[in-house]
């Protein structure tokens, strides 16, 4: 609830609402706000960025401020429940008792038959609460995030090198390098303001960005040096630079005897640096430039155009590589994944989905019956695997589906068949805006969002802070945490100690699961984050926090079972679906500047018009289908009308669409990697065929 005070608005003397120190969740940098709610009913009045918050020092993106005051997206302000074919809104109580009545009832047939979907646009302690309800509670192997969607293979990749997750790098480290290679990210647009904190670097003389990306992107475009490999090729090229920097012996083999094992393994697989460069589809030259780029001191940042591949956690593994061998994990270098989600680090290390929490292994029977103790509840109760992910939980057809401030409908590959499955299971959807998914559900139950929530996140660079309500919200909206703590409170008695738990006192809970362990939170309580604003975990005390992960003073010691780094052995093989004369083109999809996962916080009700980047050279190749500058976009799974915009940054041959609006995925691919389920988001055959006589409908109501 916010706090008032008495100030002059139009020359009188009002109550203004106080300005309360939060966390923006936009994005996963953690910038410091300040929000001030409305004088009169609900809402954020202002926003601004905080000059007191360690992260962003008063730094803040214009599309961050934005959203946290005015988003776009259509609330949900009371509860629906299905009835006669239509959703009809009701009483809390209605609702309520009908999501415990159909979740039950699914249960008491087959814990697996229970899907629960969260988030990491959720608090750390409703993140924490949803997965104690799952595990704990259903018992369910059906279990995951989106965040799946979009980080499984860099936190794959991290285990298996570092054996731990997150990066070993912070903020402080990019001003100290002297190259920052940007590969299949674009933080220009994901990430405005560490982009500007990698700008401000590069300023510097002998200072360079050189991004690696088959799209002409923002970042790019700010670059000193762009070098595009052929979609999906980027471990090819990788493995060139590897290859490359063996043979020009800059290996740093000091580094590399000290704090590595599996380099003799490596050297065995390289291909030649030349043959490896022409499968990727690049210059020697462009090969070289990176190679040099890893002389230096080098941080590189990697995102989706990684990740979203099947091969993505190799082809991770082959970044932190090209790290490893040029003894770049060290102040001012190393392997930075960009995160997107604002708090997808947190749903990793407290949301019991790919570990325990404190990043306990699954398979480890003494972590299972510690978090068995800790929660009272039978130890034979907890999974001893973290399940298929979010693509195989929806493809082995649930019959009762919890999908929690998530739109998969339109955000899962061969987004279709995923609206099939759906529509035949008992669906309950908790989410601030209207989706495609609650168009579709059950149960649809009205939950706060940022600036109305009180908790706790954690950005990519393991700093947790604190989020605050500014306005109080209608009474027909609750918190996630509260809604979690009564869906499971009624559903498994004692699991929680209130329906209504203080978040304070579930952080508490989480952070003494994490005692001892490798991502230690236990040192982090709310009246530290009230004095200090953030802290970097691990954080074991009250007086110590999180630094340059493995690294102290020239030595280096890593949580592997010998003590030591891991290189990675992968190759580049075919793609999930390559291009062929009946498809020719490459359809991928990625952010734009002021889109929202989904969009349902960017694009309002309406979804409008779907907008495909093409070049203009390949447009001219289909003069001949162009209608009103549409064209039909088709790949094997489905279809959808496009406008064009002709873009020499997209190459020549491939097709570009946003993943924010609802048609997106429809045509994309469902193949994953086979190590961390994330889907092959970002290639797949396409075509382009004469536009369809009308629009199809692209609204979200």
């Amino acid at each position: 609830m916010p706090n008032w005070t008495i100030g002059r608005r139009n020359g009188a003397w009002v109550a203004v609402s106080d300005w309360v120190p939060t966390t923006c969740m936009r994005c996963a940098v953690g910038c410091g706000h300040m929000h001030q709610g409305a004088d009169e009913g609900y809402g954020i009045d202002a926003a601004r960025g905080d000059a007191a918050h360690p992260v962003s020092q008063g730094l803040a993106c214009a599309r961050g401020l934005r959203e946290s005051k005015a988003p776009d997206g259509e609330w949900l302000t009371r509860p629906m429940v299905r009835s006669g074919g239509e959703l009809r809104q009701t009483q809390w109580d209605v609702a309520l008792a009908r999501a415990v009545e159909g979740l039950q009832a699914v249960y008491q047939r087959d814990p697996d038959s229970v899907a629960v979907l969260g988030s990491g646009q959720q608090t750390n302690e409703a993140a924490y609460a949803l997965g104690k309800v799952a595990r704990g509670g259903f018992g369910t192997r059906n279990y995951d995030a989106n965040t799946t969607l979009c980080m499984a293979s860099a936190v794959t990749a991290y285990y298996q090198a570092f054996g731990s997750d997150a990066p070993p790098c912070t903020y402080a480290d990019i001003s100290d390098a002297d190259r920052h290679v940007v590969w299949g990210a674009n933080p220009a647009v994901a990430h405005p303001v560490m982009f500007r904190w990698i700008q401000q670097s590069a300023d510097e003389d002998g200072v360079e960005i050189i991004v690696v990306d088959p799209v002409r992107s923002e970042t790019a475009e700010n670059s000193e040096h762009h070098v595009a490999p052929d979609p999906g090729k980027d471990l090819a090229l990788a493995r060139a630079v590897l290859a490359r920097i063996v043979e020009t012996g800059r290996v740093d083999r000091e580094f590399v005897d000290e704090a590595t094992e599996g380099f003799e393994d490596l050297l065995a697989t390289l291909p030649d640096a030349a043959d490896a460069a022409a499968e990727a589809g690049v210059e020697m030259a462009e090969v070289d430039l990176l190679a040099d780029a890893m002389d230096q001191q080098a941080l590189i940042y990697w995102g989706m155009g990684i990740n979203q591949h099947v091969q993505g956690t190799e082809t991770a593994r082959a970044l932190i590589d090209l790290t490893l061998v040029t003894g770049n994990l060290r102040p001012g270098g190393g392997p930075f994944s960009l995160t997107g989600q604002a708090n997808s680090m947190g749903t990793r290390i407290c949301s019991s989905k790919g570990s325990w929490p404190g990043q306990r292994a699954f398979e480890d029977p003494d972590h299972r019956r510690l978090v068995a103790d800790h929660w009272d509840v039978p130890v034979d109760r907890l999974p001893d695997d973290t399940g298929p992910g979010p693509v195989g939980m929806l493809q082995a057809e649930p019959d009762a589906v919890w999908a929690v401030a998530t739109n998969p409908v339109a955000g899962m590959p061969e987004a279709d068949s995923v609206r099939e499955t759906l529509e035949d299971a008992f669906v309950v959807v908790q989410d601030a805006f209207h989706t495609e998914t609650t168009e579709i559900a059950d149960v649809v139950l009205p939950a706060a969002t940022w600036g109305e929530s009180d908790g706790t996140t954690t950005n990519m660079e393991r700093t947790i802070s604190r989020v605050r309500s500014a306005t109080d919200v209608p009474s027909g909206v609750r918190s996630d945490l509260d809604i979690i703590a009564t869906i499971g409170s009624r559903l498994f008695p004692g699991l929680f100690e209130s329906t209504s738990p203080d978040p304070s006192d579930v952080f508490d809970e989480f952070t003494a699961l994490t005692e001892g362990t490798v991502a230690d939170c236990s040192g982090i309580t709310y009246e530290r984050l009230d004095d200090s604003h953030a802290v970097r975990w691990p954080a074991p005390d009250d007086d110590s926090a999180g630094g340059y992960r493995y690294y102290d003073d020239e030595s280096w010691s890593f949580p592997t079972a010998s003590g030591r780094a891991q290189f990675s052995t992968g190759r580049q093989e075919s793609l999930p679906e390559p291009t062929d004369d009946d498809y020719p083109l490459t359809l991928t999809t990625a952010r734009e500047a002021d889109g929202y996962n989904t969009g349902v916080r960017s694009r309002g009700g309406e979804a409008g018009t779907l907008v495909a980047r093409i070049h203009p050279e390949t447009v001219e190749e289909h003069s001949g289908l162009v209608t009103d500058d549409r064209l039909t976009v088709e790949t094997r799974r489905g279809s959808a009308t496009v406008a064009i915009d002709r873009d020499e940054g997209v190459p020549e041959g491939m097709v570009w669409l946003p993943i924010h609006h609802p048609a997106t995925n429809r045509l994309t691919l469902s193949d994953r990697d086979p190590q961390s389920d994330e889907p092959n988001f970002k290639q797949c055959a396409a075509r382009l065929v004469a536009a369809e006589a009308e629009l199809p409908p692209a609204t979200a109501d």
